[in-house]
């Protein structure tokens, strides 16, 4: 075959090969899977995800394997409303590579998780190509506002010794790169370390960085009268079940979700299935770790939320932004407030985001696929209120205590949840001198109301 003609083919929007020349169908075919089923040639089939993820059309290298040999491809996927459209030409080939050797990068990858308090991915010009939801909720964007963006949109960076940018540096020489100081742009701010291990695509080219971002200290200022009494350390059990969990339980997600994207090609459905079981459960534990680290965090007894000028109804609707898929998902609608509404309170931004991220969370739970939640916004005396409200099923009068109070929640046979996101939500709020308070009735629907002090 001619390596410079170019063929063509579509991926629909739940990743099945749906049309193909002749050409891309034999290797689908070669690759185990089937005309009209999930595509199967692994590279082919990440960039046709990436692209549709981020919404912009990709050109990447990609090789695939053809009987004894492999073949050089470059594919262009281009993603539009009904799917990702495919143009692979190249088509050269040649003796296939051996396996891949020590799985040093993925140890690399394991021990930037361990010590980091979020993951983000970038492509070879530093265009954000992933990043991890905390990361999002700390920007206080949607993490569909970031994906495609330079990194540089995210964090300012910051000289660290001698005048010297190691990141950039790192990016001139393709090497992996640590101790780049930055500021994070927008949201709560705050100053960051970060570190890098490089991606390098299949033809062995620099592909971009896989990094992670650990939050600074800030240097302490000297007392201006004799110090108190030191306060027991009880977040240290937190952060230790943190470090020592968050790593392992990022890896089998992620190794799951491999398995049941069928990145390696085609696998047996029900195998696909057991691959979500294991990623759900591995999701549903980091959600556990996120709360008990949160939990020894407010327990503390010199807990104190920073306050700050921030504007309620600007959180629901970031709130609503970083929930869209997950309501997309049930067909669920979130009648957020309108852009130009504006609900001043005084609060910490970052603590506000949590509370509103987790009651729209459960509303978007409970209520029926097809449903609305509503999120609007009011004012009592010298209190700013957010009121979420769903048409789920209800909560009876004598459930409304308990959902507030440790590992308990509404059904607690129903999947998902640790019953610990109200009990923290409620403690925030009150912290930063407001409350959380629901008002419902089987059958009815249930509605919240979250509460902070005027500005």
């Amino acid at each position: 075959m001619n390596a410079e003609i170019a063929v063509r083919g579509r991926v629909d929007a739940q990743g099945r090969l749906a049309e193909a020349e002749p050409r891309l169908a034999a290797l689908q075919r070669a690759a185990g899977g089937e005309e009209g089923g999930p595509l199967a040639i692994p590279q082919v089939a990440a960039l046709a995800r990436l692209a549709s993820r981020l919404n912009i059309a990709i050109s990447r290298p990609a090789v695939a394997a053809e009987g004894d040999a492999d073949l050089d491809l470059w594919v262009r996927a281009e993603p539009d409303p009904a799917g990702v459209t495919l143009t692979v030409s190249g088509w050269r080939r040649r003796p296939a590579r051996g396996p891949a050797t020590a799985p040093e990068a993925a140890r690399e990858a394991d021990f930037l998780r361990a010590s980091a308090d979020w993951m983000w991915e970038t492509d070879g010009s530093l265009r954000i190509t992933a990043l991890s939801p905390a990361a999002a909720a700390a920007a206080g964007q949607a993490p569909q506002a970031l994906l495609g963006n330079p990194l540089t949109q995210l964090f300012r960076l910051a000289e660290a010794g001698e005048g010297e940018l190691p990141l950039l540096s790192a990016l001139a020489e393709q090497r992996r790169f640590d101790g780049q100081p930055a500021e994070l742009r927008g949201g709560r701010g705050g100053r960051y370390m970060l570190a890098g291990i490089p991606l390098v695509a299949a033809d062995g080219r620099f592909a971009g960085f896989r990094g992670s971002a650990t939050a600074m200290a800030e240097a302490p200022t000297a007392p201006s009268a004799p110090a108190a009494a030191p306060v027991p350390d009880t977040s240290a059990f937190g952060e230790r079940l943190d470090k020592a969990l968050r790593a392992p339980l990022a890896r089998i997600v992620s190794s799951a979700e491999a398995i049941g994207n069928r990145d390696e090609g085609a696998l047996r459905r029900d195998y696909a299935g057991y691959a979500d079981d294991i990623a759900t459960a591995g999701r549903h534990l980091l959600a556990l770790v996120d709360d008990l680290v949160d939990l020894q965090a407010i327990e503390r007894p010199d807990f104190a939320p920073e306050k700050e000028e921030i504007d309620l109804a600007d959180v629901a609707r970031r709130a609503a932004g970083l929930l869209s898929v997950r309501a997309a998902d049930r067909s669920v609608r979130i009648d957020a407030p309108a852009s130009g509404e504006a609900l001043p309170a005084a609060g910490a931004f970052r603590r506000a985001l949590q509370i509103v991220v987790n009651l729209l969370a459960n509303a978007i739970r409970y209520s029926p696929d097809g449903g609305m939640v509503w999120v609007r916004t009011d004012r009592e005396g010298d209190l700013v209120a957010l009121i979420i409200a769903d048409q789920g099923k209800g909560i009876a009068e004598e459930d409304q205590a308990r959902i507030f109070e440790k590992f308990e929640r509404v059904d607690p046979n129903e999947p998902g949840g640790t019953g610990l996101g109200l009990y923290i939500a409620r403690r925030l709020a009150r912290a930063m001198g407001g409350d959380i308070s629901v008002d419902s009735a089987p059958g009815q629907g249930a509605r919240f109301t979250f509460t902070l002090p005027v500005r």
